[in-house]
């Protein structure tokens, strides 16, 4: 064979094997950080739909998350969490993305029996029933998103025995945590927590009607963040700056609260900017795609673990999803 023949040879065989690797379909899942100090960072969402979460399911873009936090799963009066046939699939379909999955307790608005679970022998029971829930439906871990009134002395026993159990099932435990009631809770609780996801929003809202503004400003992720890496000596790698997906109406004919997605939809180049005027001098406060770009780029500066939204239903699916911000401002 002459040497043209072999080279000839040569650039057909390398023509085949790039074509065969730049073939649709072909590619590994696209994770949002593949190499360089973020390539474990993490963009974590909740996702809210109990009621039903198949459907909740199909409005997820799991290619541009790395973990997923169902909420919420809170026990009835008699302690039993209600069993869904369809869960334990469809956390397998999204481990088999590479997609951590989180179980959520609590949150914002829990009923009201919770209290009463949490506490001696019920208590107990609880954290044992959690435990096999999630090691029964393929969880990674447990979130704990208690705030409130159940931020009270029962805390920290009721956190560090679910800590405990957890560990024996071989599961991690996370905490979603804000400034504003982190200082309930000593540091030795706090160090339970394997991430701690911040909630660096609700500044404000509709609950304070004389106190209009922005509910998620820059600097209350930059706040947030030093407040529990510097003053509660968590480190960087632990901490997961949160994003609203949502944003708060003050006076006129403002509603009181706006899903992203909606608020781009009614008002067009809403994406653009952070607020909106209404002609009657109502103000809708949000973050638009600057706000997310800059609070993603903040948290690879500080190396933290990652961001944290809520909610991933109330983002956009076009061109000016939020999400689709996040994971660009990580490549």
């Amino acid at each position: 064979m002459t040497l043209i023949s072999k080279i000839a040879r040569i650039s057909i065989s390398l023509f085949f094997i790039l074509s065969t690797l730049l073939l649709p379909g072909c590619h590994p899942k696209t994770s949002p950080v593949t190499s360089g100090d973020n390539a474990h960072f993490r963009i974590l969402g909740y996702l809210n739909g109990s009621r039903n979460w198949e459907l909740a399911f199909q409005s997820v873009d799991l290619g541009r998350i790395t973990d997923l936090n169902l909420a919420f799963f809170n026990p009835d009066s008699n302690g039993l969490i209600p069993e869904d046939p369809q869960l334990a699939h469809l956390i397998r379909a999204a481990k088999a993305q590479k997609v951590r999955v989180w179980m959520s307790i609590g949150g914002g608005s829990p009923p009201e029996h919770l209290a009463d679970l949490m506490v001696g022998s019920q208590g107990k029971t609880l954290i044992r029933h959690i435990a096999e829930y999630a090691a029964k439906n393929g969880f990674d871990g447990v979130d704990v998103d208690l705030e409130n009134d159940l931020i009270n002395e029962n805390y920290a026993p009721f956190v560090a025995e679910l800590s405990a159990t957890l560990r024996k099932n071989g599961l991690q435990m996370t905490a979603a945590l804000a400034s504003w009631n982190a200082h309930k809770i000593a540091d030795s609780t706090i160090r339970l927590y394997d991430f701690i996801n911040i909630m660096s929003y609700d500044k404000t809202g509709p609950w304070n009607p004389g106190r209009p503004g922005q509910h998620s400003p820059f600097i209350m992720a930059e706040n947030d963040f030093r407040y529990f890496n510097e003053e509660r000596k968590i480190p960087a790698g632990k901490l997961l700056i949160g994003l609203p997906f949502y944003g708060y109406g003050f006076g006129g004919s403002a509603p009181q609260s706006l899903p992203y997605r909606e608020i781009i939809s009614r008002y067009p180049g809403a994406e653009k900017t952070d607020s909106i005027t209404l002609e009657d001098g109502g103000k809708i406060y949000y973050n638009g795609i600057p706000t997310i770009m800059k609070k993603s780029g903040f948290a690879r500066q500080v190396k933290a673990a990652g961001v944290m939204i809520w909610e991933l239903r109330q983002d956009s699916r076009d061109s000016n999803s939020l999400l689709k911000t996040t994971h660009q401002a990580l490549h």
